[in-house]
């Protein structure tokens, strides 16, 4: 008998990922294709000259839903589509003929010239809508393209500007909010920011990466700039012979694939930061993946790589010279959103501001300028937290100040939850978005608020609640003691409503964590977005009569019983 044996097939080879430097710069998908017809910064002109004259029909549709969004523009969501259509509808048939305005603030830093003029924009152009968003932007909403060079000449003419502040681009630098003045500060870090804006922002060199490209540095003890979940950042850290620098992290980023970044346990002296974000900027655009969209942000590449092999290659082909090896920072013992009233390293005073949900008003830009100004002060900071300080108040001055602050509608002392709490746009304006962000949180945060009273001394510290209109985690849901994703679920009537997936326990660096950790998910635990005030209150009495003496929450609700969670 003879035995036949079954032919092996040849290994199928696995298909590019369009990584520049081993694959060829041909592009493997429309985007690619887009990008590579022409740079997204040539659309400047397009706008000034043809769509801004002709109005919105004329705008060609590869610019319209692509290379706008390098100049800061995104089409918003038309008004009154439900969502559950977000995922049937194509972005034409969502889209309004209105767009979002994102003004790129790098490093938060606004004096009250460049305040007004933001709100003075909104109030002529936006239809007086303003948010103070989680990446130290401002967004407005309802700008026609008519308008758009008239504001860009408004923002230019006091050093302000959109470019590249959405896109496959170097996205807003974010910098520690007390930069500068803060008394415990470890190393400014205000003139690397200002190098890689001046370097590389609108630079073409850098202006078509694979993805969205997310930069933090701070020099504050803090670590006040959310590192964990951004491309590329620097923290303060203290060589034990080379004195104040940085601790280099690469490759954080959320969405629906979250990773937290790590350290490539390199220090990096204020003279070589804009050199090593150079050169780890440039191995995701000649390396990173560009194939597929879902795998495109640096996260993917360094899981891959490794923290050894990727700080090799930052070396070997980018730098030219090793970088020194670096302690782990010190855990910090301070909040990091920098609320309430805090005195300067010269004397004087800076006020956190909170705005419920980031949610403010052109008006309101306008006339706290004027409230600053009229305090003696004409500067103020953005934050990642969807704040905004005011710095340089005089001691006599801050009573007065805070007290007219909060008629405009800005806490400096926010109560339990509005301290921490953070919504992004939702369906409001977001075509993304499946749910309502701003006005339930608004709504739930006080309602919560009222009932918890009692425990306003009863816990550790506030704790951070975070909603999020679709799985996208704009709001970093993933990272908040309470986080909530947005999606239709089906109630006990077996309606379909508007509510969220439920994440608990999520951590950044802060004073009572260790490592940054992700939300705990419970199976099936979803919660309507009418009970949302009701599943808070609950969780947090839970917490309060179950945690040990000084516990987190988000070490409680990583040990906790499902029960207790429910």
């Amino acid at each position: 008998m003879t035995q036949t044996t079954t032919p092996v097939r040849p290994k199928r080879a696995a298909k590019p990922n369009g990584q520049w430097k081993v694959d060829g710069t041909t592009p493997l998908n429309a985007n690619e294709e887009m990008k590579a017809a022409d740079n997204g910064l040539n659309v400047r002109q397009r706008i000034e000259e043809i769509y801004s004259v002709q109005g919105f029909d004329s705008i060609d549709p590869d610019d319209l839903h692509g290379r706008f969004r390098w100049w800061g523009l995104y089409t918003q969501r038309a008004q009154g589509i439900p969502g559950g259509k977000t995922a049937t509808l194509s972005p034409e048939e969502l889209e309004d003929r209105y767009f979002m305005l994102r003004v790129r603030i790098d490093g938060g830093a606004l004096t009250t010239e460049q305040l007004r003029v933001i709100g003075q924009i909104s109030k002529d152009f936006a239809r007086d809508t303003a948010d103070l968003t989680d990446r130290q932007n401002v967004q407005l909403h309802w700008v026609d393209v008519v308008d758009v060079p008239e504001i860009w000449r408004r923002l230019e003419n006091v050093g302000l500007h959109t470019t590249e502040a959405c896109g496959d681009v170097p996205r807003v630098i974010l910098g520690s909010p007390v930069a500068g003045i803060a008394k415990d500060e470890i190393i400014d870090p205000t003139p690397v920011i200002a190098e890689i804006s001046r370097r590389y922002i609108g630079n073409p060199e850098f202006s078509n990466l694979p993805r969205k490209y997310k930069t933090a540095i701070t020099g504050h003890p803090s670590q006040d700039v959310v590192h964990e979940i951004n491309d590329f950042a620097l923290i303060a850290a203290i060589h034990p012979e080379l004195g104040p620098g940085y601790d280099l992290w690469v490759g954080g980023g959320l969405s629906a694939n979250p990773r937290l970044g790590e350290r490539l346990g390199a220090f990096v002296s204020q003279e070589q930061a804009a050199d090593v974000w150079e050169g780890v900027t440039s191995i995701f655009r000649d390396y990173g993946y560009r194939r597929l969209r879902n795998r495109a942000r640096l996260k993917f590449l360094l899981a891959d790589w490794g923290t050894e092999k990727f700080r090799q290659v930052l070396q070997d082909e980018y730098l030219g010279y090793a970088l020194p090896d670096c302690e782990l920072p010190a855990q910090p013992t301070s909040a990091g959103d920098h609320s309430g009233v805090h005195e300067q390293k010269d004397g004087r005073f800076y006020i956190g501001l909170t705005a419920p949900a980031g949610r403010v008003s052109g008006s309101t830009l306008v006339a706290l300028a004027d409230l600053v100004e009229a305090h003696g002060s004409t500067r103020l900071r953005t934050t990642p937290h969807q704040k905004i300080l005011a710095l340089d108040i005089a001691e006599e001055q801050v009573k007065e100040f805070v007290g007219a602050a909060r008629a405009l509608g800005l806490e400096a002392y926010p109560g339990l939850l509005k301290r921490s709490a953070i919504a992004c746009t939702g369906i409001e304006f977001c075509k993304l978005a499946i749910v309502d962000t701003k006005d339930t949180m608004i709504d739930a945060v006080a309602k919560i608020e009222e009932r918890l009273a009692d425990h306003q001394g009863k816990l550790p510290r506030a704790l951070a609640l975070h909603v999020n209109g679709c799985p996208n985690s704009c709001a970093r849901i993933q990272t908040a003691d309470l986080g909530f994703k947005g999606q239709l679920i089906t109630n006990e009537a077996g309606e379909q409503v508007p509510g969220f997936q439920v994440h608990l326990g999520g951590t950044l660096a802060g004073r009572e964590n260790g490592e940054a950790t992700m939300g705990r998910t419970v199976r099936g635990l979803k919660v309507a977005a009418d009970e949302l005030p009701d599943y808070v209150e609950r969780v947090v009495k839970n917490y309060s009569a179950s945690a040990d003496d000084g516990e987190s929450f988000a070490a409680w609700a990583h040990r906790a019983e499902e029960d207790e969670l429910k």
